[in-house]
């Protein structure tokens, strides 16, 4: 598999998923997505108030339900260090950011349209 920037290329397959061989598979790269987006929702709003934030760092923990193969939790870590910010207007930010990464929004419920050729 290779990102059309050509940022990453690497092995992708089911048994990079399900398996042991090395690569990355659909959760990691969704968790990545969300984690970066997420971070710069974060970042973007606390510096739109005056808070300039020194450091964000952000995970995303995709969980996949091996029974039913679905995506049945993510959770989305943060750590940040904002000078001049108290932790309950810190969290006020953190749960809006949240809300309003567009990642976070795609994955609590979108619409999926589906064009397929067979050649």
């Amino acid at each position: 598999m290779e990102l059309g920037s050509g940022m990453f290329s690497g092995e992708y397959s089911f048994v990079t998923r399900f398996g042991d061989e090395d690569g990355t598979n659909p959760e990691e790269l969704i968790a990545a997505a969300h984690a970066g987006c997420y971070a710069m929702a974060l970042s973007g709003a606390l510096g739109e108030e005056g808070y300039e934030p020194e450091r964000i760092h952000a995970k995303a923990h995709v969980h996949l339900d091996d029974d039913s193969l679905s995506i049945d939790q993510i959770t989305l870590e943060v750590e940040a260090t904002v000078p001049d910010i108290d932790e309950e207007t810190f969290m006020e930010f953190a749960r809006g950011a949240k809300e309003d990464c567009p990642v976070s929004k795609v994955l609590a419920g979108a619409e999926i349209d589906l064009d397929a050729t067979l050649a």
